[in-house]
């Protein structure tokens, strides 16, 4: 049996990341062998990230990754915001987005991706599991590409470049890439990312939530008791209103306060063909938990 000196867990926690005592134990249980102590770090990482699986992840970070003609974006969840502070956090975010580029959306695939640690992104994500102590999870990814011109990215309030809380796609077709387009682009996430559209264009509006729109603006107009003949001119106008604020193509550019964005669109020559926005925690609830509470119940208070 190799003895187990310091330089050797000091070389295995640089390696892997892992506590020191950890490290340790790993090189004491693989008789000093490098590589059985990782893998033996690396099967203990799994079963604490087993143990922390049920914990809520709405924390965690957004980031963007461009290619020629293409642009990826995922998001990546973790229990608190502090993890996201993380910069090892960040740059593994940042490495998954890259990734995304060339394996696509699909998480599974995704998931399998090779990283320059030489691990996948699931062994990655397991191996900060373990480092860091906190439940996390790849929630989702989206490419855009275009055959020609550009597909634009946007971070808002950015912790590092491509790295933030609230991200946006923007597919961009055109003749070509040029200077101006790419300062269309940037300009599209910027609006996307205030004005949160909910389809690009009318078309493509969701018809359920249409529909509840609808009658909701119905019951609105019937309260005012006017006749069913205007009461659908009131409908039509307010449907023309809602458009304008779910639509992109039919939102006001918010850099100039009046233009249509489908009119500066088409004044540059160019065609809006995909968007895509992912805000940190969307949709996702919450736990909320009264630590007072907590506290005087394992009191017995």
């Amino acid at each position: 049996m190799a003895e187990i000196t310091a330089a050797l867990v000091r070389d295995l926690r640089e390696k892997t990341g892992a506590g020191m005592m950890d490290c340790k134990k790993a090189l004491t249980e693989a008789a000093g062998d490098m590589d059985a102590a990782i893998d033996w770090l690396r099967a203990k990482g799994l079963s604490q990230a087993a143990k922390k699986s049920g914990r809520t992840t709405a924390e965690g970070l957004v980031a963007v990754a461009s290619g020629k003609n293409k642009a990826a974006m995922v998001e990546v969840n973790a229990e608190t915001d502090f993890v996201g502070r993380n910069e090892a956090f960040q740059a593994f975010v940042e490495a998954v987005a890259h990734a995304a580029l060339e394996a696509g959306d699909d998480l599974d695939t995704l998931s399998q991706a090779k990283l320059a640690t030489g691990r996948t992104v699931a062994e990655e994500l397991t191996h900060l599991i373990a480092t860091i102590g906190e439940n996390m999870s790849l929630r989702r990814a989206k490419v855009l590409t275009v055959p020609s011109g550009i597909v634009a990215s946007y971070v808002h309030s950015a912790l590092r470049p491509g790295v933030g809380k609230i991200g946006v796609l923007a597919a961009v077709e055109a003749p070509s890439e040029s200077e101006a387009l790419l300062t269309l682009g940037r300009q599209i996430g910027m609006h996307v990312a205030a004005t949160r559209p909910a389809a690009l264009e009318v078309a493509s509006v969701d018809p359920e939530a249409l529909e509840r729109e609808r009658q909701v603006l119905i019951e609105q107009a019937r309260e005012s008791g006017k006749p069913e003949a205007i009461i659908e001119k009131m409908i039509e106008g307010r449907i023309r209103k809602f458009y304008e604020e779910v639509v992109l193509l039919e939102q006001v550019w918010v850099h100039d306060g009046e233009t249509r964005v489908a009119k500066v669109v088409e004044k540059a020559g160019a065609k809006l063909v995909a968007f895509e926005r992912f805000q940190l925690g969307e949709g996702i609830e919450k736990e909320t938990s009264d630590f007072a509470a907590e506290v005087a119940a394992a009191a017995g208070v």
